[in-house]
């Protein structure tokens, strides 16, 4: 029995081969190639679900960011989620998946003057102004349509997430929001009550990802409250919406100890619950913002083995076909993912091996030290867990490698999400000069 970090739907047979959604994985990569992304719908549509039960009342969003495509889109439209997005290009392909433009919420800390028009003209729900040029922005383009545009201000609250360094955002020397001990939130709050086609109706703030512990997401919550009883004190206002962002962290290996979403929800309602008591504030319409904690775990990526090297008294490399073009979490953040051997059964010895890419870089990891069978071989398959968020959307064409394709399964059946990148693709944006 395979478990966790594992999506559910994923079983080894007595011969060792793997299977997701009830298909073999040599069977898949068969019909659509190697590497792969391996979604398991079941599984992503049950996070869904465990979200919104844990946080009933609530709307969940999901952070586009993680995976933004089509098919994803579609299925956290139909789970009843929100799709928050950051980007012009997020945005139409949100469009492109037929979500509705009153569910979606414009974030980013750098929107273009067309991508805020075009926000306004689609009609999104939310518009989360970063800063105060963003304001202005907003203004300029509400006053041209004589429309009043319905936002909300992304707060710095001081919170330190504990965790990587490139995903903490929620401290006050942060590219992201207004900082409340700069002055800067109450700068903003100022700026927007002295505009005349700007609304805003609520606060958001995102702390950071791969929280282990409540104790920052309480802290988030607690300070979020305090921000809005004071501007009620100070500005006569009563603000009726909170975002809290996501963050919540995932199991990657067995060494991880993620908060369970329910534990999670749990806390998360009773701090608002206990500061609006405490404030005597109102209670506000609560916003949660999950995005790797629902695609992440569900989706695995496949490599083929291709060469393995033996370095006596040092390391086992073992070199895979893809590596940090579709998957640049390691090279970036230091990430691991569980890596196993999917397509039969290995010897009983466990070597630890460095798993490696084909880039011609050194940094290009898939896992330092992942203990495999010590008659690992080339022609090999090895499963990678975790893979669903931050891989294929920060995916590359380094080296010129195409990007693999995905697919979803279910129930013995695999539909295409993304076709694979081919070569025709890569060179059709390249202009001869001869």
């Amino acid at each position: 029995m395979i478990t966790s970090p594992w999506p559910v739907n994923i079983d080894r047979d007595t011969e060792g081969r793997v299977s997701v959604g009830g298909i073999l994985v040599e069977d898949l990569l068969a019909e659509y190639g190697s590497p792969l992304l391996v979604t398991d719908e079941d599984d992503f549509r049950a996070r869904c679900r465990a979200y919104r039960h844990a946080f009933r009342g609530a709307t969940i969003a999901y952070a586009s960011k993680a995976w933004c495509t089509t098919g994803v889109l579609q299925i956290a439209d139909e789970e009843g989620l929100w799709i928050d997005v950051v980007s012009g290009g997020e945005l139409q392909t949100t469009q492109h998946a037929g979500v509705p433009m009153e569910h979606v919420v414009f974030h980013g800390n750098n929107k273009s003057v067309d991508e805020i028009e075009h926000a306004v003209d689609c009609g999104v729900a939310r518009i989360v102004a970063d800063s105060i040029e963003e304001l202005h922005r907003i203004e300029a383009i509400g006053a041209e349509r004589s429309q009043q545009v319905t936002c909300w201000l992304r707060i710095t609250p001081g919170i330190d997430a504990h965790t990587h360094e490139y995903v903490r955002t929620g401290h006050d020397d942060s590219k992201f929001g207004f900082s409340i001990a700069l002055g800067l939130a109450e700068e903003a709050i100022t700026v927007a009550l002295g505009l005349d086609h700007v609304e805003v109706v609520g606060i958001h703030a995102h702390i950071g990802s791969q929280i282990f512990g409540t104790d920052p997401l309480v802290a988030n919550v607690d300070t979020l409250i305090g921000l809005l009883a004071s501007w009620r004190t100070a500005h006569g206002i009563t603000l009726t919406e909170m975002n809290v962002g996501g963050g919540m962290g995932i199991r990657y290996t067995h060494e991880d100890h993620p908060v369970g979403v329910g534990r999670y929800g749990d806390a998360v309602k009773s701090a608002l619950e206990a500061a609006c008591g405490r404030l005597g504030y109102p209670e506000v319409a609560l916003f949660v913002e999950p995005g790797r904690a629902l695609i992440g775990p569900s989706t695995v990526t496949l490599y083929t083995v291709g060469t393995v090297k033996k370095l006596p008294g040092l390391r086992t490399w073992v070199s895979v076909d893809g590596g940090m073009s579709d998957n640049i979490r390691p090279a970036l953040y230091q990430a691991e993912h569980e890596v196993i051997l999917a397509n039969r059964n290995g010897s009983d010895t466990m070597v630890p091996m460095t798993v490696v890419g084909k880039h011609c870089e050194s940094g290009d990891l898939v896992r330092e030290r992942a203990p495999l069978p010590e008659d690992i071989a080339p022609g090999d398959i090895l499963a990678v867990a975790a893979t669903g968020a931050y891989t294929a959307s920060m995916a590359s064409n380094y080296n010129q490698l195409t990007r693999p394709a995905a697919v979803l399964v279910s129930d013995g059946e695999s539909r295409l999400l993304m076709r694979r990148e081919t070569m025709g693709d890569v060179l059709s944006r390249d202009i001869s000069l001869r």
